[in-house]
C-alpha cells in the first residue's frame, strides 16, 4: 500500500490487517531494510492474534527519501499511517535501526503507543564518550558524524565485514531469519538514500529526550553484538523512567531476534488491557 503525503511524499506500507480488537504491534524494521513483513514476524504476531503493521521509511522501497530527516521524523510518519489505516493505539517494536525509531514514537505520541520493544537498538550519540566502543565496524557512523556528503562518499566503497556477526548471527540468517538478509540485499539493491539518511540520524540530534518516555519499554540486548554494544542498551536502561532489561548474554546482533516472542507475550502482559 502506498500513502500519499501532503507534502508530496509517499510512504510504502505494509498491514496484515484485522479488527478493531486486535492488539496492533508496529514494526520498525532495521538499517538496511524494505519494511516488508517478514515471515518469522508475521508468523509469530498471527499465532497471537495481534494485528501487523510497518512501512518503510523515507528513502527505502518506495517511500520518498527525505534528506536531513531526524529520527524523531519517525513520529510525524507514524501518524500520518495510523490515521490511514484508521487505528487509534499500537505497540511499537524496533530492531537495529528501528529501536531509536520506535522509541522516538514512545517520546512524541504517548497517547497513541501503548509499549515499546528495543531490540539491539542505539543509544543516542551524546549518551556517553565510549558510544562507539565495541563496534566492529564503526566506518559507517563516523563518517554520518560529518555530514550527509560525507556519508554518501563513505558508501560509494563500504563493504560489509562478515565479522560483524557472530556464529548464531549468521546461523539465524541461514535458518529463521533468512528472509532478513535477503531483505536487506534487496534494500540495498533499492540505492543508499535510505541507510545514508538512517546513519545521520542516528550520529545526530534524535530531536527527543529518551528520558521523557512515559510508556513501559522493554530493552533487549545480545551480550555478543558486535554491530551496537550492549553499552548502548545499558544507558537506556539507566535514562528510560519505565524499563526493564533483557539480556541475552550469549546472542549477538541477529540471533537475539530469536527473543521475538517473548517480547510479543510481554507486551500483551504489560499493555494489552490498554491496547
Amino acid at each position: 500500500m502506498l500513502i500519499r503525503l501532503d507534502d508530496g511524499r509517499t510512504l510504502q506500507v505494509h498491514d496484515t490487517g484485522g479488527s478493531d480488537d486486535d492488539v496492533t504491534v508496529l514494526w520498525h524494521h532495521g538499517s538496511p531494510q524494505t519494511g516488508a513483513l517478514l515471515p518469522p514476524l508475521v508468523a509469530a504476531t498471527a499465532e497471537r492474534g495481534m494485528r501487523l503493521i510497518s512501512y518503510a521509511r523515507p528513502g527505502y522501497a518506495a517511500s520518498t527519501a527525505a534528506p536531513g530527516r531526524t529520527v524523531a521524523a519517525a513520529a510525524d510518519d507514524v501518524v500520518l499511517v495510523l490515521d490511514a489505516l484508521g487505528i487509534d493505539t499500537v505497540a511499537t517494536v524496533g530492531a537495529s535501526g528501528g529501536a531509536p525509531h520506535a522509541l522516538a514514537c514512545a517520546a512524541l505520541l504517548p497517547d497513541r503507543v501503548t509499549a515499546v520493544v528495543s531490540l539491539a537498538g542505539l543509544a543516542p550519540l551524546h549518551s556517553h564518550p565510549t558510544w562507539s566502543a565495541g563496534m566492529r565496524a564503526e566506518g559507517a557512523l563516523r563518517a554520518a558524524l560529518e555530514g550527509r556528503a560525507a556519508r554518501g562518499r563513505y558508501a560509494e566503497t563500504d563493504e560489509f565485514d562478515p565479522d560483524s556477526f557472530t556464529e548464531g548471527d549468521w546461523a539465524a540468517l541461514e535458518g529463521p531469519w533468512s528472509s532478513l538478509g535477503a531483505d536487506a540485499g534487496q534494500a540495498e539493491a533499492g540505492g543508499p538514500d535510505g541507510l545514508i539518511d538512517d546513519d545521520v540520524a542516528f550520529a545526530s540530534p534524535w530531536g527527543f529526550d529518551p528520558a521523557t518516555i512515559e510508556p513501559p519499554v522493554l530493552v533487549v540486548h545480545g551480550g555478543h553484538d558486535r554491530m551496537v554494544p550492549a553499552s548502548h542498551s545499558e544507558w537506556l536502561i539507566r535514562t528510560l523512567p519505565h524499563a526493564e532489561l533483557w539480556y541475552r548474554p550469549r546472542d549477538g546482533h541477529v540471533s537475539v531476534l530469536a527473543a521475538l516472542p517473548l517480547t510479543l507475550d510481554w507486551i500483551t502482559a504489560t499493555a494489552g488491557t490498554s491496547l
